[in-house]
This record gives C-alpha cells, sequence and structure tokens, in this order.
C-alpha cells in the first residue's frame, strides 16, 4: 500500500527526536515545543514504534531515538532534507512495477514540480533503451522525481547528463571514486555498473510540459542479489566501500545535489554541467566502439560532449556525432 505524504505531528515528534542524536529530550520539552499534550506525544511515539522505530523511554528522563527502520518513506527521508522542491512531497510504496510510471502518472494528474515516488522494490524496473532493472527489496535506491523545467523539448537530454553529474557527486561523497560513462550511467571498481538515468517526458512544440528522472543506484545490493548474467557487470557502494550505507541519509543527500544542480542550470544553462560531466567522465579520451540500435557501429577515439550532450566520437580524420547507444571501452585505462 503506498504511504502518501504528510507532514503532522508524527512527523514533527521524530524529527525532534532526531536531532537531539543519542541524548534523552523529556515529553515535556517535546510538548512545550510542539504545543501537544504529553498524552499527544505518547501516542506519536507508540505509532513510531509500530512502524519499526526503536525509541527508549526512561522514567525522569524522556525519549531517545535509537534505530531507525532501513525505510525511505517520509518518515524517513523528510527530516533528512534541505532541499526547497525535491521530496518536500514523497510518495513512498512497498513495491511498484516501476517508480517511472507512478510519476508518469502522478504528472499527467497535475503533481507539482519535485515531488518525488520511492519504492523499496520494483517488480518491472528498467533503464535506458527498455532494459530491465535489477530491484531487490529494501536494498538500493529506486526514485523517480517530477520536474516541470521551463525548457523547450530540444534541451530535455542535459538533464540526463545533469543527473548523472549529480548522482556522481553524491557516490563520491559516499567514499566511492564513480565516474560516468556516456551517456548517464555510473561506473565504479573497473567499469563495473553503479547506477542510471532514466527521462520520459511530455511537450508542447515548444515547452516541456513534464520530465519523470527516474535514478536507479545500487546502493546496498550484495554480489548474490544481481542475477547471474550480470553480477559480473554490476556492482553497488556498499560493495566498493566494504560496508554498508544508511539509505536515507543517501537519498537525501542525492535529492539535495540534484537540485543545486537544476537550481544552477536554470540560473546559467547547461555550460556547468557539461564541465562538470567532462571532469567525471570515463569515457572521454578513450578508444572506444558505440553500438547503435538500428545502424553501424562508430568506433573511433570519444573526444567531447557537445551543447546537446551529444559524444564526439573521432574516426579517423573525421568527428562523429552519436546522440543515442552504447559505450564499449576497447581497452583499459
Amino acid at each position: 500500500m503506498p504511504e502518501e505524504p504528510r507532514a503532522g505531528s508524527e512527523e514533527l515528534v521524530l524529527a525532534f527526536l532526531a536531532e537531539a542524536g543519542d541524548a534523552f529530550v523529556s515529553g515535556e520539552a517535546i510538548s512545550d515545543k510542539l504545543g501537544l499534550s504529553r498524552a499527544a506525544v505518547w501516542k506519536h511515539v507508540e505509532a513510531l514504534r509500530g512502524q519499526g522505530y526503536r525509541i527508549d523511554a526512561v522514567p525522569a528522563r524522556g525519549y531517545r531515538l535509537v534505530t531507525i527502520p532501513d525505510r525511505l518513506g517520509p518518515l524517513e527521508l523528510r527530516p533528512l532534507l534541505n532541499t526547497h522542491d525535491l521530496g518536500q512531497v514523497v510518495h513512498w510504496y512497498e513495491e511498484v512495477a516501476s517508480t517511472n510510471d507512478v510519476a508518469k502518472r502522478l504528472a499527467e494528474d497535475g503533481a507539482a514540480h519535485g515531488e518525488v515516488v520511492v519504492a523499496e522494490t520494483q517488480t518491472a524496473g528498467r533503464g535506458r533503451r527498455g532494459r530491465s532493472w535489477s530491484s531487490p527489496p529494501g536494498r538500493n535506491l529506486y526514485l523517480s522525481a517530477v520536474l516541470r523545467p521551463d525548457l523547450p523539448p530540444a534541451r530535455a537530454p542535459e538533464l540526463t547528463l545533469l543527473a548523472s553529474v549529480a548522482l556522481c557527486q553524491a557516490v563520491r561523497h559516499a567514499g566511492v571514486p564513480a565516474s560516468i560513462k556516456w551517456p548517464n550511467d555510473l561506473v565504479a571498481g573497473g567499469g563495473r555498473k553503479l547506477a542510471g538515468v532514466l527521462l520520459e517526458m511530455a511537450a508542447e512544440p515548444d515547452q516541456l510540459q513534464w520530465v519523470v528522472l527516474g535514478v536507479g543506484v545500487n546502493v546496498n545490493a550484495r554480489p548474490e542479489d544481481f542475477p547471474e548474467d550480470v553480477r559480473p557487470l554490476a556492482t553497488s557502494v556498499a560493495i566498493e566501500r566494504g560496508e554498508p550505507v544508511p539509505r536515507a541519509l543517501f537519498a537525501a543527500a542525492a535529492l539535495s545535489t540534484l537540485e543545486e544542480w537544476l537550481d544552477r542550470h536554470a540560473e546559467e544553462g547547461f555550460g556547468p554541467v557539461r564541465d562538470a560531466w567532462r571532469s567525471m567522465s570515463d569515457t572521454l579520451g578513450r578508444e572506444v566502439r558505440v553500438r547503435i540500435a538500428g545502424g553501424s557501429d562508430v568506433e573511433g577515439v570519444a573526444e567531447d560532449v557537445d551543447e546537446g550532450g551529444a559524444l564526439l566520437v573521432r574516426v579517423g580524420g573525421a568527428v562523429e556525432r552519436v546522440l543515442a547507444g552504447d559505450v564499449e571501452a576497447l581497452r583499459p585505462r
């Protein structure tokens, strides 16, 4: 069942306890701060315990938040966010076919810029070019954001590179030296896939109506969580770090970083995004083969990305502009 967004007293009690860290907070202090009766505070604490939060209660000392469930609902995410739009409304699901499909329905029904859909697992998650995306439950980040940028449709591809930059930055902050494989896959550990981006949209001839930006990040997946044929090609933040990552903290950091880049893109255009993408690229400067669906492979040296996000590949004395395809590095770094 979906858990719809709420910003009521229960969430405020949780946020108050979270801010206190390891310290006890008296029921009286919570009552005074939030304008609740002591009985109401106790009721909200019991409700939080019922949802998996471990909250100690000691007479004359008060309450202390000990552990939170490894879940990505609004109660877990909202207290950690410092965004103005992204994630302020969270639609959380235990299971969906695809977070992008849910987000597209919400966008068509008028969802506001910044609303996000998060699921603990997907039964039909998908990546670029219609490929399936492995979505083991409770391990990773499966998130789709509804965006309403003031852009013409021709500039929508900029947002996929922007998202890859934001995710790469978040993963690096988590201690993993990730890089970006053109156009928007994150790789680590010798080129194994760590994350991907899927953008879908609706548009008028000269204006985007909405964009749904879907991200899948292998956060705490273990090798045995991947299908056997994918196992040699995939990795996770936890595998690369050698220890698990608090998923709610990672998700909040990713949303904050994404919003920072969206704001900068709106103010300064694609230039800063392109520069950051270049600095994080795993593709530029390498001899590559680009497999193009329905077309001939392009083989040469990946030189740059242009103003539209296309990959520029030098083939002999000419430069070919590649709009879409799968990149394969022909030689290791």
